[in-house]
C-alpha cells in the first residue's frame, strides 16, 4: 500500500472548492519547515499574527478576557456570549499543544454563541515545549472546575458542554476523564473536532507519510513527544484512546477523510459507543486537517451539525 495517502480518497470526486483548499494547503505548508521544539516560539508568534503562510486572524469585538486561578499562575479565559445563554461551551483550542491560542477561532465561537445560544469560554492553557505534561491538562481541569463553580453566577445557567479541535479535542477528553474520576462530574456534551486521541499514532496517522497537506507523520510524533515529556505515550492519562470511557457524556466526533487523524475519530467513536455512551460520528469526504477553517460546503455542513448537536444536548 502506498504511503502517499492517495489511497484514502479519490480526489476526482471532490468539489472544486475542496480541490482549491487542497492546493492552497499544499502550497502553504510547503513553505513551513519541519517542526522542531526549538522553533515552537517563533512559529507560535507568527501564527498569532496571521498572514503569509498562516491563516488570517479575525478577532471578535465582542470578546472579553478574564483571569482565573491556575496551578501554574493565572489562566486567561476568552468569553464570547449571547445576551441570555442557555448553556456554556468550554473550549480548548488546537495547535499541537505548542501553538494556537484562545483568540484564534473567534468566528467559530461567535457562531456557537449565536446559533446554539451558548456562552463560549476558551482557555489559554500553557503550551509545549516550555510546559510539557501535565501543564496543559492541569490548566484545563482548573478552568473547568472554576467554570462549573461560577457558571450560574456569570451566565445564569449550570449547563456546561465542552469541545475543541485537534489537540483541543484531546484535552477535552482528558478533562472529561479527570472530572469523572476526581470530582464525580459529568458534563452535558462534548464536541470533538478532528481529535488526536492516540499519541502512539493510529494506523491512518502512521501511514500518512510526508504529504504536505496536513501535519505529517513525523510532525505528529514530534508534537506528541513534546507534549508527553517523559510520560508513557500509551498511558490513558496521555492517550485517552486507552482509557476507561464508561459514564461519559454524549459526544460528536467530526473528521475529514484526508486527515491523518481519521482513525483517531473512527476508533474513539466506537470505543465511546462500546462504553455505553451516546456517540455521533460525522465524516466529511475530502476534509483535510482543520477543514473547518476554510470556506467550503463541508465546513458549513460541519458547523451546522455541531450546532445541532450542542442544541440537542443542552435541551434546546
Amino acid at each position: 500500500m502506498s504511503r502517499d495517502a492517495s489511497w484514502r480518497f479519490d480526489e476526482t470526486d471532490l468539489d472544486d472548492d475542496l480541490l482549491k483548499i487542497h492546493a492552497d494547503a499544499r502550497a502553504r505548508l510547503a513553505q513551513i519547515p519541519p517542526w522542531k521544539p526549538e522553533a515552537a516560539r517563533r512559529i507560535r508568534e507568527a501564527r498569532s499574527q496571521g498572514g503569509g503562510v498562516y491563516l488570517s486572524v479575525d478577532h471578535s469585538p465582542r470578546a472579553r478576557v478574564i483571569e482565573v486561578p491556575g496551578p501554574g499562575g493565572p489562566i486567561a479565559l476568552r468569553i464570547i456570549a449571547p445576551a441570555k445563554p442557555k448553556g456554556v461551551y468550554l473550549h480548548f483550542h488546537g495547535g499541537g499543544w505548542f501553538m494556537g491560542g484562545a483568540d484564534l477561532q473567534d468566528p467559530r465561537l461567535e457562531a456557537i454563541a449565536d446559533r446554539a445560544q451558548l456562552a463560549c469560554v476558551s482557555v489559554e492553557y500553557r503550551l509545549t515545549p516550555e510546559h510539557p505534561y501535565p501543564a496543559a491538562p492541569d490548566d484545563c481541569e482548573a478552568a473547568a472546575l472554576w467554570l462549573l463553580t461560577n457558571a450560574k453566577i456569570m451566565f445564569g445557567t449550570e449547563i456546561v458542554t465542552i469541545g475543541g479541535e485537534s489537540s483541543g479535542a484531546h484535552l477535552s477528553v482528558v478533562t472529561l476523564l479527570r472530572l469523572r474520576d476526581k470530582h464525580n462530574i459529568v458534563l452535558y456534551g462534548a464536541n470533538l473536532v478532528f481529535g488526536f486521541f492516540d499519541l502512539t499514532l493510529t494506523p491512518s496517522a502512521r501511514m500518512f507519510g510526508d504529504e504536505r497537506i496536513a501535519p505529517r507523520t513525523t510532525d505528529l510524533r514530534s508534537y506528541a513527544r513534546a507534549f508527553a515529556g517523559d510520560a508513557d505515550l500509551a498511558g490513558p492519562e496521555i492517550s485517552p484512546m486507552y482509557a476507561n470511557l464508561d459514564g461519559l457524556c454524549p459526544a460528536l466526533f467530526t473528521i475529514g477523510t484526508q486527515d491523518p487523524l481519521l482513525d483517531d475519530s473512527l476508533f474513539m467513536h466506537m470505543r465511546w459507543l462500546a462504553s455505553r455512551n451516546r456517540s455521533d460520528l460525522a465524516v466529511y469526504p475530502g476534509g483535510i486537517h482543520n477543514f473547518v477553517g476554510f470556506p467550503s460546503g463541508i465546513a458549513r455542513a460541519a458547523e451546522d451539525r455541531s450546532i445541532a448537536f450542542l442544541r440537542d444536548v443542552t435541551g434546546q
